[in-house]
């Protein structure tokens, strides 16, 4: 991932709703969710929560399908990782380190 994508994802996860948003979506899977639920679950507006998901989508963060009359959001997980490897790339002194293994260095007091 680039420095550019980075900070395009870090600045979209940036603000309450659209972390909130994102944790739903990712913990709904790869199946997502409709815009209608997401709004429900969030308890807002779906004007309000559709300028949320603009900017997770153009974070590159979300994918979208039509099915129906709705639209089913669903978290990219690709997106995700690459952040993630990222923010880790250089971390523990070269040791690859994530949730499966620890990080080798000790914990700051």
């Amino acid at each position: 991932m680039e420095t550019d994508n980075a900070l395009e994802a870090l600045s979209a996860l940036a603000h309450g709703v659209r972390l909130a948003i994102f944790r739903l979506l990712v913990q709904a899977g790869r199946e997502g969710l409709p815009a209608g639920r997401i709004a429900d679950i969030m308890e807002m507006p779906p004007s309000s929560l559709s300028f949320h998901l603009k900017e997770l989508h153009r974070a590159d963060l979300l994918a979208s399908r039509q099915e129906g009359r709705s639209i089913v959001y669903m978290a990219r997980f690709d997106t995700m990782g690459d952040l993630l490897g990222y923010l880790t790339e250089n971390c523990c002194a070269g040791v690859p380190c994530g949730p499966l293994n620890a990080c080798p260095l000790p914990a700051r007091a």
